[in-house]
């Protein structure tokens, strides 16, 4: 009688944790953990990852991820060693968040963390983290050769920190989703580089919707990393390190795009943009910046650092509405509102006697004048955008770019003509 052997398979190898208070409270991770992993993962509390994290088996993990919600803020202080240990043995670190506050994601992020993942997560969310962190760095790929001494590198024109301007800041802000914003920002901060001269202004374009910026889309730019680490630390920028971070189109136009994940609209505090824009406005003529629709706490800051606030809105209701809040809202405060420039766009064309009744009836119901009409450029503004190209060079007789065309040239002669008197 023969006998047979049961063979029990080995566990798989452990090529991940999670780390948490209590992983049960985090039940979409531990799906997307199955889903990427299979079994080859483990759990640990924050007790057992400060243990085992010292172990020479942590040295063969990928990565870990690391769960925390707003009942964890008392533990920073541990939490942040645990990061650091795992750095210490080249372990990834993922953060996983729910209702944190933003200074204490600021400082997790500060500790090292490679990538951060809000909680509930997104779709496929985790997946796409996962396959960037097993990307090799750049520092990694294989790089050119060291020159030769003495001998010359050629290197991509980047535009010197001068810090010798006194730059014009013209923000710009949506009243309503869609009002063209980005397009009117993109636009202007291109036509205001290209603007006919001796000498071209030097124009720098912010994205600082922080979540769906899409300055990037519109002018077909990548979203850097350094911008994200530029704006976590601003106490440590110098204007060699933001103009690193900034990007040139065609030459002409330098450009802050957002960062490349959605962040937290107050991850940045009113300081750290007042740092931002004064860098940027002692290096370039002009800063245009296209700024998130929702009100933040540095929204005040952009306000008072603004020769001009440009603040869009269409010909309905819900324009109306939003702007007449606006205005409340900085009254109530006490803050500049004379600085708002109110602009239609979409405007009605000048035999649409009736549309044109409209909008003098909406300036008078909110006690307020629309300086600017903007024509409604059709399907030619939505292809520009979509290839990434400003209006100028994709359709350079669009109604619209011709009106902004002329905003740009009427700002530059004001401008010249204000420095003029100043010397």
């Amino acid at each position: 009688m023969s006998s047979v052997a049961v063979m029990k398979p080995e566990p798989a190898p452990v090529r991940a944790c999670t780390i948490s208070r209590d992983v049960q409270n985090f039940d979409l991770l531990i799906e997307d953990m199955e889903a990427e992993l299979g079994e080859a993962w483990g759990d640990l509390s924050f007790q057992e990852a400060a243990v085992f994290l010292r172990q020479d088996e942590a040295k063969t993990l990928e990565f870990v991820a690391i769960a925390v919600d707003g009942e964890d803020e008392a533990e920073l202080a541990s939490i942040g060693d645990i990061i650091r240990a795992a750095r210490d043995i080249g372990v990834r670190v993922i953060l996983i968040a729910e209702e944190v506050s933003p200074i204490a994601l600021h400082k997790l992020l500060k500790l090292g963390a490679d990538d951060f993942v809000p909680y509930p997560l997104p779709e496929r969310a985790l997946h796409e983290v996962i396959e960037r962190i097993r990307r090799p760095p750049l520092a990694a790929v294989a790089a050119p050769p060291a020159p030769a001494p003495g001998a010359t590198q050629a290197a991509a024109p980047r535009l010197a920190a001068k810090g010798d301007r006194d730059g014009v800041v013209l923000p710009v802000h949506a009243l309503a989703g869609g009002a063209g914003a980005t397009t009117f920002a993109v636009n202007l901060a291109w036509e205001l580089a290209t603007v006919p001269g001796a000498e071209a202004p030097r124009v720098c374009l912010i994205d600082l919707d922080l979540q769906y910026g899409s300055v990037s889309t519109y002018l077909d730019q990548p979203r850097r990393e350094a911008v994200y680490e530029l704006l976590s630390d601003t106490a440590m920028m110098d204007r060699d390190a933001f103009m690193a971070a900034l990007q040139t189109y065609n030459d002409r136009l330098q450009v802050f795009t957002a960062p490349a994940d959605m962040l937290p609209l107050d991850l940045v505090a009113p300081d750290d943009v007042a740092r931002l824009v004064e860098t940027a406005r002692t290096n370039f003529d002009y800063v245009v910046i296209d700024m998130p629709r929702t009100v933040v706490a540095w929204t005040e800051t952009v306000l008072q650092a603004a020769h001009v606030y440009f603040a869009l809105l269409e010909l309905d209701m819900r324009s109306a509405q939003n702007a007449l809040r606006m205005l409340r809202a900085l009254k109530a405060e006490e803050l500049p509102h004379q600085k708002l420039r109110f602009v239609l766009n979409r405007a009605p064309r000048f035999t649409d006697l009736a549309g044109k009744a409209r909008a003098k009836r909406l300036a008078e119901s909110l006690d307020i004048v629309i300086e600017l009409n903007l024509p409604d450029g059709s399907r030619e503004v939505t292809q520009a955008n979509d290839h990434g190209t400003p209006l100028a060079l994709a359709a350079a007789k669009n109604p619209l770019r011709r009106e902004i065309q002329k905003l740009a040239k009427s700002l530059h002669d004001l401008n010249r003509s204000v420095e003029a008197a100043k010397a």
